[in-house]
């Protein structure tokens, strides 16, 4: 099972658009209001999921202390690090990408605004 996530992950990535269009952080920092019930973006505190704060470049699932569903577990023994790619290919659909997540967000379909979240993501710096 977990080879076809991998599979089905690396289509993604390469029928993905083959490079991001530069997003704009200011409208990504309005469309992240839509993630903030779960998700803190300028404190290292866990809510129902984990803080982003430099999730740009952090390996996937490694906040500490935060309780990551088995999903996230194995696709986090595969993935590296969270970039702009992973991120992309995630917000799409993230329950696709990550069956069994414990994460609710429905699929992103706009890749402008996929690109701007991922633009203001890029801003927040590591704690």
């Amino acid at each position: 099972m977990k080879s076809i996530h991998l599979l089905w992950f690396g289509a993604l990535i390469f029928l993905s658009h083959p490079a991001l269009a530069d997003g704009d952080a200011a409208k990504g920092a309005t469309i992240f209001k839509k993630c903030v019930a779960c998700h803190e973006a300028t404190k290292p505190l866990k809510k129902t999921g984990p803080h982003l704060m430099g999730i740009v470049g952090r390996p996937v699932a490694s906040v500490e202390g935060f309780t990551y569903s088995k999903a996230m577990v194995e696709f986090a023994a595969t993935s590296g690090v969270w970039d702009e790619a992973k991120l992309d290919v995630y917000f799409t659909d993230v329950r696709k990408t990550v069956p069994g997540t414990k994460m609710a967000y429905g699929p992103m379909r706009n890749p402008e605004e996929r690109a701007d979240l991922i633009a203001y993501l890029k801003t927040l710096p590591a704690p």
